[in-house]
């Protein structure tokens, strides 16, 4: 099994310098620019970590720009601040296990090596976009790890843990910036330093 990196370091305040111009707004006073999913999510953080919720930003965008590489390059964004969630699932002896896996824009994640290890399955899928959408609650190019189910396993990348992390809202019309330590204060993360490959 894959092991966390509890050495790792966290980052606990977003970079704005590394957000473009885009007109950021907190995300704990505007809920409805969230999925309803992502705004709990993002409540229940706030309860127990409130100086990490108080860091999220939550911005409009275009939802025609929703999937990163055009985000980025339409609103003149470094694509290494964007981060990816995507869903994988497996199975052993009858029973699917799923994890959210988060990781920079810039690599991707090791589905068929550390993600399957992790799970303790034999094969490793992306799940389907209609079945990770209907189980999620959120929209497709938007998914976000604020707010997955908690029997999800939700693994994140240690370079994601250690910078600001431009992630879906949950909604293709919206995007949500929170720092990474955040992230992995979510229940049932998992902080691993070999997640992501280039």
């Amino acid at each position: 099994m894959s092991e966390s990196v509890p050495e790792v370091s966290y980052s606990a305040n977003v970079d704005r310098t590394l957000l473009g111009e885009l007109p950021w707004q907190p995300a704990l006073e505007h809920l409805d620019l969230l999925a309803a999913p992502v705004a709990q999510g993002l409540q229940t953080i706030a309860q127990s970590h409130p100086e990490l919720a108080a860091q999220a930003l939550v911005t409009e965008i275009d939802p025609d720009f929703a999937d990163t590489e055009p985000m980025t390059e339409h609103y003149e964004l470094d694509l290494a601040v964007s981060c990816n969630c995507v869903l994988v699932a497996g199975k052993r002896e009858g029973e699917e296990r799923v994890a959210a896996c988060v990781v920079r824009a810039t690599t991707r994640a090791d589905v068929n090596h550390v993600v399957k290890k992790f799970l303790n399955v034999r094969k490793a899928s992306f799940w389907p976009t209609e079945l990770a959408v209907e189980a999620s609650g959120m929209e497709y190019g938007g998914i976000s790890p604020v707010g997955v189910p908690q029997a999800w396993n939700l693994l994140i990348d240690a370079r994601v843990a250690a910078g600001t992390a431009l992630i879906g809202s949950g909604l293709r019309r919206s995007k949500l910036v929170v720092p990474g330590a955040l992230l992995a204060q979510l229940p049932g993360a998992h902080v691993l330093n070999n997640l992501a490959i280039e």
